[in-house]
């Protein structure tokens, strides 16, 4: 018999040997009930035996006298008084090197937002003076050029006449020219280059320690993207050529993703654009690495490249 049928004839037995009772019969009436009730008890006895009682251990207790807990508790508060100490004195520098306009308040909050503020508007201005070193050194390099031509068969005749002062100007020129054939010859740094690390897509810029990139890690693609993600925030870095409406589109696609455009820092050289943008992933966003924001930014650049290319060509389509 299963311990399952014991227990049931057991309890069975139980039952009636209690109702028999408030009969009011004789106890001696029931022996055969009470046999009956003793064996199933100790059938279930020897089926299922009681699982042993596991000791419990007991914690060690502290030996810490009121001394030492008292000391430790004022060890704790001195720590924390200091380290708020000082986290007042670094936002009081803080706001002293921000302009009034940024800090509304004196609350911490009010200031480390002004920081950020302000921190993305020298971001701005360190892009706007970088393009604008990059356009005035190509227009030196073009007066260099056009100051290195050769010159005419009598220039060097009336140098000769001159004596040492031909003879100085002729050498200077030469050491100009042979300057200005090292620095063509000399590959240039491409465009922002000092904004870039570590891209996850590779056009025109190139991780400034390529050789412990894998070609996993650098992907070539439609424009230079650098992701960088911290908790739920993301510095958004993006180089691209110059369309109509790219960035609308992108910005358009970045909400899509549930990606929202905290700051957005736009700077222009030539027919390149640099795109410095902070988000922040909302909640339900499905990506969540700095190589999945990085794909599928790349993805939307991609489309607006693609309508790029054919535009021209269903303009000409008509025509022919």
């Amino acid at each position: 018999t299963s311990g399952r049928a014991v227990r049931l004839q057991r309890r069975q037995c139980g039952a009636r040997l209690q109702h028999l009772q408030r009969r009011g019969l004789p106890l001696r009436q029931c022996r055969g009930l009470l046999r009956r009730h003793r064996h199933c008890r100790e059938k279930q006895a020897t089926l299922s035996p009681a699982p042993p009682r596991r000791k419990r251990r007991r914690r060690a207790r502290s030996c810490k006298s009121r001394e030492e807990t008292e000391c430790q508790r004022m060890t704790h508060i001195a720590v924390e008084r200091n380290r708020r100490r000082q986290m007042n004195e670094y936002l009081v520098v803080l706001r002293s090197l921000m302009p009034e306009s940024y800090v509304q308040r004196g609350d911490q909050a009010s200031i480390v937002g002004g920081a950020i503020d302000f921190v993305k508007e020298l971001e701005q201005q360190l892009q706007s003076l970088e393009a604008q070193k990059r356009a005035l050194a190509h227009q030196q390099q073009h007066k260099a050029g056009r100051d290195a031509a050769p010159l005419p068969t009598a220039m060097p005749a009336r140098a000769s006449t001159s004596g040492g002062i031909g003879n100085a100007c002729v050498e200077s020129t030469s050491n100009c020219s042979s300057s200005v054939t090292e620095a063509d010859g000399a590959p240039d740094a491409p465009p922002f280059a000092g904004f870039f690390t570590y891209p996850q897509y590779v056009w025109r810029q190139s991780p400034r320690d390529a050789t412990t990139l894998s070609a996993d890690e650098s992907r070539a693609g439609v424009a230079d993207i650098e992701v960088t993600l911290v908790e739920t925030h993301a510095s958004l870095r993006v180089m691209a050529p110059r369309r109509p409406g790219q960035l609308l589109r992108m910005v358009a696609g970045l909400q899509a993703l549930r990606l929202t455009v905290l700051h957005l820092n736009v700077t222009a050289l030539d027919s390149l654009a640099l795109y410095s943008l902070s988000l922040k992933v909302e909640e339900g966003c499905g990506l969540t690495t700095a190589d999945d924001i990085a794909a599928a930014v790349h993805h939307v650049l991609c489309f607006i490249h693609a309508e790029a290319e054919a535009a021209p060509q269903q303009l000409l389509a008509p025509a022919q």
